[in-house]
C-alpha cells in the first residue's frame, strides 16, 4: 500500500492516474477505465508471481517491469536458484523439501550442506517465514515455522559476509547498496519494522571498507545482478539480493522483480545515488512499458504526456 501510494502521487504530477487496490483475482475495475499502461505496485502472491500480469495480458493492458515466465521463476526460488547455476551465476549450496517430508530425511539430506543454515518457503515475499538454523537438531522446528507459510521449502547455506544488493533498471545495473542490520538478517522486521537497519551507498575504491568495494567486487556484483536478472528474462527493473564473504567471493541469492517503492525502499535509493529522482524512476519504468509491451501504433497513443495509469 505504501508503494503504490508513493508511486500514484510521483506519476500524478504529469498522468491521469487510477489506483486500484486488487482484492480479487479478475481486478473487474480495470473494465471500467480506457487504460494505456498499468503500474504494478503489488508485492508477494499475485503481484511477483506472474498473476497480475497474467490478467493484465488477457485485458490488452500493457504494464512495467517482468512478464508472466520470469515473474514466476524469479518468485520461486528453486527455480530461479537452478537457472542461476546454468548460468554460471554463484549461488549458496541448496536442496528443495517440503513439509510432508519426514524430518528425520530432511536432517539427513541437510548435513550435506554447512552449518548455519536458512529455511526459507520456496514462493513468497518480503522475507517471509525465514528460519536460521545453527544446530541440525533446530531443523524440525524452523520447518514447522517456515512451514506455516508455505508447504515447499528451500533449504541453503547461510553464507555470512557483507549483504549488498543492486538493482537494474533498464538493464543496466545501478550502485551497489550495502544492507547493514542489527541481528545480521535481513527479514521482515529489519525491512520493514526495525530503525536501525541501515543502508549504505557503496563507491569502488582502492579496497574494501565501511563505505567502499574493491574495484573488482564491486564490477563483479554489478555484472552477477545484470546476468541474473537477464537468466531469468526479467525487464526493466529488478533488485538483485547477494551475499560477499570474507575471501570476496559474491553469491547471490534472488532476484526480486517488483521491489518495494516506499521511503525505505532499495531501487529508489540506488537510484537516487544515480541521479534519477524517484518522480524521474517512475516515469522511466512506465515509459519502458510502453514502448517494450505495444504494438506500434499503441505506443504512440500510450506515449503521449497525459497517460491513464492504473497504479495497481
Amino acid at each position: 500500500m505504501q508503494s503504490g501510494k508513493a508511486v500514484a502521487d510521483a506519476l500524478s504530477k504529469d498522468n491521469n492516474v487510477i489506483k486500484i487496490i486488487v482484492n480479487d483475482d479478475m481486478v473487474n475495475e480495470l473494465d471500467n477505465y480506457k487504460i494505456d499502461v498499468a503500474f504494478i505496485a503489488l508485492h508477494g502472491y499475485f503481484g511477483e508471481d506472474g498473476g497480475i500480469q497474467g490478467v493484465l495480458e488477457t485485458k490488452g493492458i500493457p504494464y512495467t517491469g517482468s512478464g508472466i515466465t520470469a515473474s514466476k521463476l524469479a518468485m520461486n526460488k528453486v527455480e530461479s536458484k537452478d537457472i542461476f547455476r546454468k548460468n554460471n551465476v554463484p549461488t549458496p549450496d541448496y536442496f528443495a523439501t517440503s513439509t510432508i517430508q519426514n524430518v528425520s530425511e530432511i536432517t539427513n539430506s541437510a548435513k550435506r550442506l554447512k552449518l548455519p543454515l536458512i529455511i526459507k518457503p520456496v514462493s513468497n515475499g518480503s522475507s517471509y517465514g525465514i528460519s536460521i538454523v545453527k544446530e541440525y537438531a533446530e531443523i524440525k522446528n524452523a520447518i514447522e515455522h517456515t512451514g506455516s507459510y508455505g508447504r515447499e521449502i528451500l533449504i541453503e547455506e547461510c553464507i555470512e559476509g557483507r549483504e549488498l544488493t543492486v538493482s537494474v533498471l533498464n538493464e543496466k545495473a545501478l550502485p551497489v547498496i550495502e544492507i547493514k542490520t542489527a541481528t545480521g538478517i535481513y527479514d521482515y522486521d529489519a525491512k520493514y519494522k526495525s530503525d536501525k537497519t541501515r543502508y549504505n551507498v557503496l563507491t569502488p575504491g582502492d579496497d574494501s571498507s565501511e563505505t567502499t568495494l574493491s574495484h573488482d567486487v564491486y564490477e563483479r556484483a554489478q555484472e552477477l545482478a545484470v546476468r541474473a536478472h537477464n537468466s531469468l528474462g526479467c525487464r526493466t527493473l529488478s533488485r538483485v539480493d547477494m551475499i560477499l564473504n570474507k575471501d570476496d567471493e559474491i553469491y547471490v541469492l534472488e532476484v526480486n522483480t517488483i521491489p518495494g517503492f516506499t521511503e525505505r525502499s532499495l531501487l529508489p535509493k540506488a537510484a537516487a545515488a544515480a541521479n534519477i529522482n524517484f518522480t524521474e524512476l517512475c516515469n522511466v519504468i512506465v515509459n519502458a512499458a510502453c514502448k517494450c509491451t505495444l504494438m506500434p501504433e499503441q505506443a504512440t497513443r500510450a506515449g503521449i504526456i497525459d497517460k491513464n495509469i492504473a497504479n495497481i
